[in-house]
């Protein structure tokens, strides 16, 4: 079998040599042609290709750039498979048979690539060498072939592809519309797997990549190329490759199953499914569920899950209750016109113990409070305030919102982007200003949200029940002060009979800890029970009393119909008070 390594240069001729002589000297010989396509360098690279008898050429007298001269290489390709390799790579130990092994591992499987120093969409891994020597030697103890590092995924990067001639065959060649470069690769991954084929991630295989270096000198111009290559993607396909491919790590990382344990994960908003797959990667067993809008990234995701093409708001789920142990949000909520309605109906599917995993935008982030105090609050196309956002939330909101669902608990943590130092005094200002209470909610630019749930709804029925009955009282006004009072004042209103009073129980006990912002919502919840309750009445009295609210104090125990002496005696040393406040008043102003 014989592999056809096609590599297209275009001047930076000190990077081809270190790339063949690599070939050379960690290939094996008899299993490989070397073709190179030359986008008519001027730096002496034709004449140097010319003297190497090994290499087969094709010289461009035009720079046609890189799908098109690719496409050019891939013609006249002999090999069995074609490998295609940036001019700015170093092979190493083992690295052609490894791909070799798991391409050719399951017919299924179309494409494979290897692990880098330098690259995107998580084809990178973390290295220490500090020259070429060294990272042979890393590069020979980590090129050991193991099936168990072989990751599907959704697209491979096209620094090092190697693609069976077969589906090269069957797909066609790379797509020129691409050209001069960028997302091309992303264009023939999506073709691949559209044929029913596979692409699998070698992380077996390492390979060095020093990186874009024919774009490096240009940086401007290669930004704005893929600004315009991600939209012909996205005219081309119906959705955006950066978008829709990307892979929520973070997220991933709260899954907290065993490796080998079997379970049921749904993510809202999928996509073409990226996450989804790389958690089938990391837990081989896991049974893989999404809900995306988009159709064309739907169709994308259900090779491999199972997916509607819906609007989760619209959706009347096609699932048991209680049959998912994780949840997937990410970065959903602000795109949702009810998040507290969705949440509470996702809620109903999540097993006991399973979790609700979800990352949020935070909108008091300092870069959002800067433009807005200049008056400015413009949307964008991505980031906090991304014009598809419908709504914004702060850690406080996001909170209220899961705890108003049922949950008790969040695991919280956070995203953050770089700041200058100048970033850095304005949060040190804005936080002075605030106490210092605030500085990493200023800091924080997405919350990543971990909420389990328990019977947590079952515990507080059975703890307001209890207090109902007058049963461990102290004990269970501590234990109510875990849940959001929203959600004990639904309960209440919904499973306790004698309401009033165990609102003002409750709203007493408070009030003897000096827990002031958990007594006046239950006493108002009370009151629009029952306006005439003369026991509400007079503790909302003695609690505005306390607070020297004395009119108000006053109106309320006018709302006493038949007064006791104690309602007596409490007007009277609220009139007393009042009167002695007035009279301070006037000392002062004397």
């Amino acid at each position: 079998m014989k592999t056809s390594i096609v590599i297209l240069t275009y001047n930076k001729i000190e990077y081809t040599r270190q790339c063949i002589d690599s070939i050379r000297k960690y290939t094996k010989q008899g299993t490989y042609e070397i073709v190179i396509v030359d986008n008519h360098s001027t730096d002496g690279t034709e004449k140097w290709l010319k003297q190497q008898k090994d290499v087969r050429t094709i010289f461009n007298r035009e720079n046609m750039g890189f799908p098109t001269g690719c496409n050019q290489g891939m013609t006249i390709a002999k090999g069995d498979n074609v490998l295609l390799l940036n001019n700015d790579v170093i092979v190493t130990n083992n690295w052609l048979s490894n791909l070799l092994q798991a391409l050719y591992s399951n017919p299924e499987i179309g494409a494979v690539g290897a692990v880098t120093n330098n690259c995107s969409y998580g084809q990178t891994i973390a290295v220490q060498y500090k020259s070429i020597q060294e990272m042979q030697r890393f590069a020979k103890d980590y090129n050991i072939s193991t099936a168990a590092k072989w990751d599907e995924r959704l697209k491979l990067v096209g620094f090092c592809l190697l693609i069976k001639k077969e589906v090269v065959e069957k797909v066609g060649l790379l797509d020129e519309m691409f050209s001069p470069g960028n997302f091309e690769d992303d264009d023939y991954s999506v073709r691949i797997r559209r044929a029913g084929y596979k692409l699998l991630l070698c992380r077996d295989t390492f390979i060095h990549h020093f990186g874009s270096v024919s774009f490096r000198d240009k940086a401007s111009e290669y930004n704005q190329l893929l600004q315009t290559n991600a939209q012909k993607f996205e005219n081309k396909w119906g959705y955006s490759s950066n978008y829709s491919m990307m892979i929520r790590q973070e997220i991933i990382n709260f899954i907290d199953a065993p490796r080998d344990e079997a379970f049921r994960v749904l993510e809202v908003g999928c996509a073409c499914g990226a996450t989804l797959l790389q958690i089938r990667n990391q837990f081989r067993s896991a049974a893989l569920y999404g809900i995306e809008l988009n159709v064309n990234a739907a169709q994308d995701a259900s090779t491999f899950a199972d997916v509607c093409a819906a609007d989760v708001e619209a959706l009347e789920l096609p699932y048991p209750k209680r049959f998912f142990q994780y949840i997937i949000l990410a970065d959903i909520l602000e795109h949702l016109k009810n998040p507290w309605g969705a949440l509470q109906m996702l809620y109903q599917y999540l097993a006991p113990g399973g979790k609700i995993l979800a990352s949020i935008p935070n909108v008091m982030h300092f870069s959002v409070i800067r433009n807005l105090l200049y008056g400015h609050w413009n949307y964008e196309n991505a980031g906090i305030l991304d014009k598809t956002h419908l709504r914004f939330f702060t850690l406080n909101e996001i909170k209220k919102m899961f705890f108003g669902v049922g949950f008790s608990q969040l695991q919280c943590s956070t995203t953050q982007i770089a700041c200058s130092e100048s970033d850095k005094q304005y949060v040190d200002t804005i936080s002075a200003m605030t106490e210092n209470k605030f500085k990493d909610q200023y800091l924080a630019y997405q919350y990543l949200i971990s909420a389990p749930k328990g019977f947590v709804l079952d515990e507080l029925r059975e703890i307001l029940l209890e207090l109902a009955r007058d049963i461990n009282v102290m004990e269970n006004i501590k234990a109510l002060n875990r849940y959001p009072i929203e959600t004990v004042i639904e309960i209440i209103d919904r499973d306790v009979s004698n309401q009033t009073d165990v609102l003002n129980r409750i709203a007493s006990a408070n009030f003897a800890e000096k827990k002031f912002d958990c007594v006046i919502p239950y006493l108002q919840q009370a009151l629009r029970i029952n306006s005439e309750d003369s026991n509400t009445l007079y503790n909302f009295s003695y609690v505005l009393f306390r607070l020297q609210e004395y009119d108000a104090a006053l109106n309320y125990m006018h709302g006493i119909i038949n007064k006791t002496d104690n309602d007596l005696l409490l007007i009277e040393r609220i009139n007393s008070a009042k009167a002695q406040q007035k009279l301070d008043s006037s000392g002062e102003a004397e």
